[in-house]
């Protein structure tokens, strides 16, 4: 009977290298069964031709068709098992359509459907299943548990059940489709692209509710961050405007106190200057007087008298040395103005400063050298780590400058050390971050390619890094004419050429960023970054795969040329 399988066994149609239910069978000279793909594939990987199972080697290849008889076998033996998969159960397809299977022939009131039948796209109940246990022409077709909708599980081409997946192009097909317009493709049976998907849709699952967890945990991070930064905020503006108050309240108190003792010293100055010119006035008079008295002796022309007056009367008054007294007010006042000016103009140097450096926390923009400027006060003295580097590099003796070399050998043969990189072309800096801010530049000069960045501690270092978001690698890659990021391959976020780049990191920010240190413009960030531990600066120069690239990466001060 074709409802039962009990005469057909499933080790009768496994093939030997898959161990799965045959797809397109295909027979060998010495006969015995294959898939045809997976005959073709391990006669591909040997350099001779031999049954995997008897060992008979074929000089020549043969040339093998699809089994039409096997294969017709194979599809009947399916059709009776895969009606018994999870993935056709009529218990889920009733859950899925709604209930019961009825009786498509009943005509009064419906009865429940005992059996389904693949050929006639019917349900029956008992009675109207009976001709098909007695009529010989129906004893053939393919009774199975009832099941909803028939017409969905069938080929609407070949009218036959739909038992195979095509993995190419992702839909179910029949066998003759299989043996068809899916010939080449991957087809597989239902059965194992149903556990297939199972397991891609456990991962997918696992996936979303990680990436759920991952969002609520940052939504409870982002959310603790809002509160504590109200909390700074409400702290910083209530320091700040004390500060300030303060700092208000004695500036106003130096006006009071400039203006006193300016007033003061004037005061004193103008008495005296007004003592000095009384004393002036007074001695002008007694000058004057002696003027009189030399005019009216000069008049005597008695000898005798004008010896004796002449000796008798002083010719001058008693007068004050004129260079004993000096007036130097204006001199002093002069100081004063230029120390004023001096110290007024280094407090407005300090408001200024302070005044960039509140709108660059706060985001709002400056000007690109102002906001660079900033930046660069967090400059680290960075020294590069030899014991990471990857044997085909060469560090400078100062640690500050690294390059590819072509004559290095066959390095394969080294010793290498725990910490180095073998794949990569990478050197980390000595010295980690795991808080606070950090800056520092590295000249690239006329380089055609190099990577450039920041990494945690426990970057891959051997074999390969796998280019995503979560390897630990936050990174510019420069590649003749454009950058794209390490994380995101083939996705250009910058243009043009750079000499010499600033790379700043904010960690409790969780902030990267990269500059055009010559022009101050802004390359790319990464925000929003996960750190969970320390950093270290990462530097990759790359080997001549687009041109002429030796020239080493130099890591460099802030303001000096390398």
């Amino acid at each position: 009977m074709a409802s039962s399988s009990s005469l057909l066994s499933e080790d009768q149609f496994l093939c030997p290298i898959c161990l799965d239910v045959f797809t397109r069978p295909v027979s060998t000279p010495c006969g015995h069964n294959f898939c045809m793909s997976c005959i073709s594939t391990y006669w591909n990987d040997t350099p001779v031709c031999r049954c995997p199972l008897c060992k008979e080697t074929f000089e020549r290849r043969p040339d093998l068709k699809v089994n039409t008889f096997i294969s017709e076998l194979a599809s009947q033996f399916m059709s009776l098992q895969v009606t018994d998969a999870n993935i056709w159960s009529s218990d889920q397809q009733q859950a899925i359509w709604g209930g019961v299977v009825l009786c498509d022939i009943c005509t009064d009131t419906q009865q429940e459907a005992v059996k389904s039948c693949l050929e006639c796209l019917s349900s029956y109940c008992d009675v109207h299943l009976e001709p098909h246990h007695r009529a010989a022409g129906l004893k053939r077709h393919t009774l199975v548990d009832p099941l909803a909708r028939l017409e969905d599980r069938l080929c609407k081409e070949h009218t036959r059940l739909l038992m195979m997946f095509c993995r190419k192009d992702k839909v179910l097909v029949c066998d003759v489709c299989a043996s068809s317009r899916h010939q080449r493709h991957d087809v597989v049976p239902v059965q194992r692209a149903y556990a297939e998907m199972k397991v891609l849709l456990g991962d997918a699952e696992t996936k979303v509710q990680r990436m759920i967890q991952e969002r609520l945990q940052k939504v409870r991070d982002v959310t603790d961050l809002v509160k504590q930064s109200e909390t700074e905020t409400k702290d910083v503006i209530a320091s700040g405007v004390q500060e300030l108050t303060v700092l208000v309240s004695e500036v106003q108190e130096s006006r009071v106190q400039l203006i006193k003792v300016m007033e003061e010293k004037q005061r004193a100055a103008k008495e005296q200057a007004d003592g000095f010119v009384s004393g002036m006035e007074q001695e002008i008079a007694e000058l004057r007087t002696s003027t009189m008295k030399m005019e009216e002796l000069k008049q005597t022309e008695d000898q005798f008298c004008f010896l004796q007056r002449f000796i008798n009367s002083p010719l001058l008054p008693h007068t004050m040395d004129l260079s004993t007294f000096s007036f130097d007010r204006l001199v002093e006042i002069n100081h004063v103005r230029k120390s004023l000016s001096t110290s007024l103009s280094q407090l407005r140097k300090l408001l200024s400063k302070m005044n960039t450096e509140i709108k660059l926390s706060d985001g709002t923009d400056t000007s690109n050298d102002a906001a660079l400027g900033y930046l660069q006060q967090y400059e680290e003295d960075v020294l590069l780590d030899a014991d990471t580097a990857h044997p085909l590099l060469i560090i400078s003796d100062d640690r500050k400058q690294v390059r590819y070399s072509m004559g290095s050998g066959l390095w394969a043969n080294q010793i290498l050390n725990p910490g180095m990189f073998t794949e990569h072309l990478a050197v980390l800096g000595q010295g980690g971050f795991s808080s606070r801010r950090f800056y520092f530049e590295v000249y690239v000069g006329g380089k055609t390619e190099w990577c450039l960045g920041v990494a945690t501690a426990s970057i891959q270092r051997r074999g390969s890094l796998f280019r995503s978001p979560d390897c630990g690698l936050w990174a510019i890659w420069f590649l003749v004419d454009k950058f794209e990021t390490f994380s995101a391959p083939n996705v250009p976020v910058h243009l043009g050429k750079v000499e010499r780049v600033g790379v700043y990191t904010d960690y409790n920010r969780r902030q990267i960023s990269f500059y055009d240190v010559q022009t101050a413009t802004h390359i790319y960030s990464f925000n929003e970054c996960l750190f969970t531990e320390t950093l270290y600066p990462y530097f990759n120069p790359c080997d001549n795969e687009y041109g002429s690239n030796l020239e080493p990466m130099i890591i460099v001060p802030v303001g000096r040329t390398p």
